[in-house]
């Protein structure tokens, strides 16, 4: 089955075309192919001197090979190079002259052996895979040293394939973190319109994408392309507003780009490259410096290869005068020609010396591809040597090789999967189970030297095989990056929008990618403590965020303290409120023995201004920072202090009424005894004691820390514990003041000179009107303003009661003496009556 398909292939290519030919051959036991573009068409039809340096380097291990006594001993190597031109047709035309060989006979010599036993090549992942899907029919192995398109890594689409550079699966993934890496967020792309370019470039932006990265432009440019759409592509890139391009392209369409760049004068760019360029040494030239100075972007790792620049030297058309390739190479190395016929061209003389001629393919300085071509040809013939148990038998003789005359290609893929061997370098050899190797880069910058030339510094690495987070390091050498004037300059920025500091985030702009944002200050509670913050987060319950809306700090703690205004100014009422109580005590204790001291009941007249001036100085409890016994004692002290002084009131009005019923004639009223008033005054107070008793003992007030009211402070208050409790309190004070009320207004038409009742009515009204006043007000009131409410309401019926019951009486004691005399009492008592 395999020879009918092998045929049939060689048949349709026949009829197509003529077989292809090696362009450069030597026959050997075990023949290693090889796939090269050794002419590339851009603008015109030339020799690649650097592809010619991969065969060569080819053909230079091989030589090494041979000449070894302990690889493949007694067997020798030869080689196949065919031309792919950088294309898929003549890709296909080498593959296929790979795997017949040069017999132009069909029928029995088609005999299904290929002529090769593996493959190295080719420099293009489009022209690699056509060739690996056509030696995949046979199962032969493909060795790649520079095609990376992650999709030949699919081993049930390319299953004896192998390569010996990383997949652009890892290179992509290091571009994204590259930009990332150094904050750009806002880039451009330009990719190969061919596999190579269009996967790593869909991987990359996939990647960019994951971190946060936006791609404002993605153009594509084929080897092929015409003038127009090269103009187009460079104009994109010109007028787009990202500064960093991200250039995923082959060596042939970055030659297109950058004279079409030269043309439009593109410029200011910090260019991103790819494997394939990054270290082109052609780019380097003073024709390309202005736009490409300062570029950045991952090559393979750079590397010594003993001998081979004296080999490449020693190429000459004489080694093979039959050979073509190797005029043809001479010829436009120097300039000249073979034919003596063709004027205006000087005549090659072969006398001329390559040691004299700085190209591609003499610089040895950066092998880097030629080495992955190095690496190729000794994992062949390290698996040629397994495979053929060399100097496995203790009585071979010079670790001779056993020969077989049939190799099937299925174990040659086997054993070049399984090698694991050492260049004399010290570099690793070996493949995974996808035919990569180990994925490791090195991050080049273009600098200059002190010459001015432009050279390719290492300033960073990027490993694979290294855990999540760490693949990607900078070996902290200083960065040139892209400037006109070749002048140090600093990083260059490329956002779509400016980032947003700490206290804003990020807002979307409708229809714009997410790169592209508005930054909004945030709300207050809220903080970003990062830039470019998506959200803001609010602080935690107790904090709130600075004037910056960068960082929680402690809400301020808010009470009424003595400090403030407000405080201080109700402290001073309440001092002086308890000092004009003093005061008037002292009157009433200097006039003791005066008709009217005596005819106010001069015991309840001083228990009352006690419990006032108690009611005085309980405000001052209300002042200040509560804890848990400030808490309980103000709101105690409130209760019982009223309740003392509202029950003195509310005794001394019923012994008035008493006192005043029992002066008539038909007296059936007892009389109200001192004993009486006192267990009227105690008893009215004791209940108010066993209510804040019961109180405190259930459900106590205590210190609150009030997040409710105010959002940007911490109201500090006393919580009641048990709203009930509190209003058992404040309706029990109420109801003594609506009895003494109704008492008084009832005795309200007593004799004039001693009508204490009317006073005291006046007081209650004053009372009731205030507390009735409060609730609303206590309800209503914000924050410290309801500590605020409740000590004016305790000082505006404090003063209240004061004036109306004791003012009338000072004012006679004090400025009309000559009416407390009991004469003027009592005859205005007779005159009543």
């Amino acid at each position: 089955m395999v020879s009918l398909t092998f045929c049939l292939f060689y048949k349709i290519i026949f009829l197509v075309k003529s077989p292809e030919f090696p362009l450069l051959f030597k026959s050997g036991d075990i023949m290693i192919g090889g796939a090269f573009s050794i002419h590339v068409t851009l603008f015109f039809y030339r020799v690649n001197f650097r592809e010619f340096r991969f065969a060569q380097t080819m053909i230079f291990a091989i030589e090494e090979i041979n000449k070894s006594s302990s690889l493949l001993p007694n067997i020798s190597v030869g080689y196949k190079i065919f031309d792919s031109c950088g294309s898929t047709l003549p890709s296909t035309r080498a593959a296929m002259g790979l795997i017949n060989g040069q017999e132009k006979t069909f029928g029995k010599s088609c005999s299904g052996q290929s002529t090769v036993h593996a493959i190295i090549g080719t420099s293009e992942s489009s022209s690699t895979i056509v060739l690996s899907q056509i030696s995949g029919i046979f199962q032969m192995p493909v060795i790649s040293h520079f095609s990376t398109c992650a999709c030949l890594s699919n081993r049930k689409e390319h299953p004896s394939f192998f390569r010996t550079i990383p997949s652009d699966y890892y290179q992509s993934r290091a571009l994204a973190q590259l930009v990332k890496h150094f904050g750009w967020t806002w880039v451009g792309a330009v990719r190969s319109d061919n596999d190579y370019g269009n996967n790593g470039m869909a991987t990359f932006i996939e990647a960019a994408t994951q971190e946060g990265i936006c791609v404002e432009y993605s153009e594509a440019i084929a080897r092929t392309a015409s003038k127009e759409q090269v103009e187009r592509v460079v104009r994109v890139i010109t007028r787009g507003t990202a500064k960093v391009l991200v250039a995923f392209l082959a060596q042939s369409e970055m030659d297109i780009l950058l004279e079409e760049a030269l043309r439009q004068n593109l410029t200011g760019l910090q260019w991103v490259g790819s494997e394939s360029w990054i270290t082109a040494q052609h780019l380097t030239t003073m024709k390309y410096s202005n736009i490409l100075y300062g570029s950045i972007g991952f090559a393979i790792k750079k590397a010594k290869i003993a001998g081979l620049q004296e080999f490449l030297l020693q190429v000459h058309p004489s080694q093979d005068p039959q050979n073509h390739i190797l005029k043809e190479f001479w010829e436009e190395t120097f300039g000249c020609s073979f034919q003596s016929s063709l004027q205006g061209v000087k005549q090659c003389s072969g006398s001329e010396r390559l040691r004299d001629i700085k190209n591609p393919f003499t610089d040895v300085s950066e092998l880097r591809i030629s080495n992955n071509v190095y690496k190729a040809v000794y994992a062949v013939a390290h698996a040629m040597h397994s495979m053929l148990k060399c100097g496995e038998k203790s009585e071979a003789v010079n670790m001779s090789c056993t020969w077989k005359s049939i190799l099937p290609p299925k174990e040659i893929v086997k054993h070049i999967q399984n090698v694991n061997f050492s260049l004399p370098s010290g570099e690793r050899v070996y493949f995974d189970e996808k035919g990569d190797p180990a994925a490791t880069y090195q991050l080049v910058n273009w600098q200059r030297n002190s010459a001015g030339d432009i050279v390719f510094v290492v300033v960073g690495s990027y490993d694979a095989s290294l855990q999540n987070g760490k693949e990607f390091t900078m070996n902290g050498l200083n960065i040139t990056w892209v400037t006109e004037s070749f002048e140090v300059s600093s990083r260059p920025v490329s956002v779509c929008s400016e980032s947003c500091p700490p206290g804003f985030r990020q807002a979307m702009i409708k229809g714009k990618p997410i790169c592209c944002f508005s930054c909004i200050a945030c709300t207050a509670g809220e903080i970003s403590n990062s830039t470019n913050s998506a959200e803001c987060s609010p602080c935690p319950l107790e904090y709130w965020s600075n004037e910056d809306h960068n960082k929680c700090v402690p809400k301020v703690i808010e009470f009424l303290s003595y400090e403030e205004t407000m405080g201080a100014l109700l402290a001073a009422f309440s001092l002086f409120g308890a000092s004009l109580t003093l005061v008037v005590s002292f009157v009433f204790f200097w006039f003791r023995h005066t008709p009217l001291v005596k005819a106010s009941n001069s015991e309840l007249s001083f228990l009352l201004l006690l419990s006032l001036n108690l009611c005085f100085l309980c405000a001052l409890t209300f002042i200040g920072q509560p804890t848990d016994w400030s808490c309980m004692l103000r709101h105690v002290a409130f209760g019982i202090t009223f309740a003392l002084c509202i029950s003195c009131i509310l005794t001394k009005t019923i012994t008035v009424v008493i006192a005043f019923t029992a002066k008539r004639p038909a007296n059936t009223v007892p009389q109200c005894s001192v004993s009486l008033q006192r267990m009227g005054v105690l008893g009215g107070t004791f209940l108010q004691v066993l209510v804040c008793a019961v109180w405190l003992t259930l459900a106590p007030p205590f210190p609150y820390n009030n997040t409710v009211y105010a959002t940007e402070r911490i109201v500090l208050e006393c919580s009641l514990g048990s709203s009930i409790g509190f209003w058992v309190v404040l309706g029990y004070i109420g109801l003594l003041a609506i009895l003494c009320l109704i008492l008084a207004f009832l005795a309200r038409k007593l004799p004039d000179n001693f009508n204490e009742a009317k006073f005291i009515t006046f007081s209650m009204l004053i009372f009731s009107a205030v507390w009735v006043t409060f609730i609303p007000a206590y309800v209503s009131s914000p924050g410290k303003f309801t500590v605020a409410v409740e000590i004016f309401a305790i000082l505006a019926s404090s003063f209240g009661l004061l004036f109306c019951i004791f003012a009338p009486k000072c004012y006679i004691l004090l400025l009309k003496p000559e009416r407390n005399t009991k004469n003027h009492m009592m005859g205005r008592e007779k005159h009543f009556h």
